[in-house]
């Protein structure tokens, strides 16, 4: 397993560009045969981490939120390991993560909503949760917090982000 272990604990990220920053960080880490599962709701951030982690990992394709191919690999451009991208959202049972086929040995694996199913493919794991906090403008749903204008407040607003190594 990698050294992420410098990175356990609890962080503010207040922007996009943070979030990114810290993926590089921890894709500097990061080693063949580890997985990385992210935990958190839509929009939380997830994927621009994943950007960070590719980028420092130096592989090929755009990273995108694999949702509807479920899984995406990224080969190195040059001597280090692919990034496999995972979203486990619509898999059902952890024997549907396994028949993916993944080589969780040779690569860095990064599987999105894939918690529940991470102990069937690996003893240890690193889980990255990603809370979405409220920007505090004081506006409540009878005042307008549907729409356009919430979606912008929640985007504004600072991102919770605890790394553990489990089990």
């Amino acid at each position: 397993m990698s050294g992420l272990d410098a990175f356990v604990g609890e962080r503010e990220v207040s922007s996009p560009e943070e979030m990114e920053d810290l993926g590089r960080r921890l894709g500097a880490a990061l080693r063949p045969g580890d997985l990385v599962v992210l935990t958190g709701p839509l929009g939380a951030g997830k994927t621009t981490l994943t950007r960070g982690i590719a980028a420092s990992l130096d592989v090929r394709g755009r990273i995108q939120s694999p949702t509807f191919v479920i899984a995406r690999t990224h080969p190195a451009l040059g001597d280090g390991p692919a990034l496999v991208h995972v979203d486990a959202y619509r898999l059902g049972t952890d024997g549907e993560l396994d028949d993916l086929d993944i080589d969780f040995a040779h690569s860095v694996v990064v599987a999105e909503w894939a918690a529940p199913f991470a102990a069937a493919v690996a003893d240890t794991w690193w889980e990255v949760e990603i809370d979405r906090g409220w920007s505090g403008t004081g506006v409540d749903n009878a005042c307008g917090t549907a729409g356009p204008h919430a979606a912008a407040m929640e985007d504004a607003a600072p991102r919770q982000v605890r790394i553990s190594r489990r089990p």
